[in-house]
């Protein structure tokens, strides 16, 4: 009886001898501590801290803070997001009984409309972080497009509020920015 998988055998042998992934190009990680990137407020009384941008992908990761009584304008995305609750709660107004927690984990897939809102009786603040992929386009009540942020936009804003309220925000992970 032969054995046919020695070439198989010999490769995971051999992978056991060094780094499964080479390391030739490597970089260091980058680690954002909160109180590294200034937390800016928006017209709509929320506040949003800017953690990474990747403008080749239209990748935006954000940290919001929303306050008891906060909705936003109802919304899809064009890409999915992904959400992690880091305190208080929150839910999409689409979905009430689907209520957000400290702990909780959001996959939005492209293109599920919703409006984001925080009970008016909430006791806290929802500190969320989102990872979205693609633009933001929000909706009126007819469905008819309001306005659409991106990563590009998202980070010119950004820039701009930090500017205006004297705040460094040097630290944020931009890619594909000449």
């Amino acid at each position: 009886m032969t054995d046919t998988n020695t070439p198989a055998l010999e490769m995971l042998m051999a992978m056991m001898d060094g780094p499964v992934v080479s390391k030739e190009h490597t970089k260091e990680a980058i680690l954002i501590h909160d109180e590294d990137l200034p937390h800016v407020e928006l017209p709509d009384g929320s506040t949003l801290q800017l953690l990474h941008v990747d403008l080749n992908q239209n990748l935006w990761v954000v940290r919001n803070r929303f306050k008891p009584g906060f909705c936003i304008d109802t919304h899809y995305h064009t890409g999915p997001v992904f959400a992690v609750t880091q305190s208080g709660e929150w839910f999409y107004k689409e979905y009430p009984d689907k209520v957000n927690k400290a702990g909780s984990y959001l996959f939005e897939p492209a293109h599920s409309h919703h409006t984001l809102t925080v009970a008016e009786d909430a006791t806290e603040e929802a500190v969320v972080w989102f990872a979205i992929f693609g633009s933001n386009v929000n909706v009126d009540d007819e469905g008819n497009v309001t306005s659409i942020l991106d990563a590009q936009t998202v980070l010119k804003a950004y820039r701009a509020l930090c500017e205006v309220s004297g705040q460094n925000c040097d630290k944020v992970i931009v890619i594909g920015e000449d």
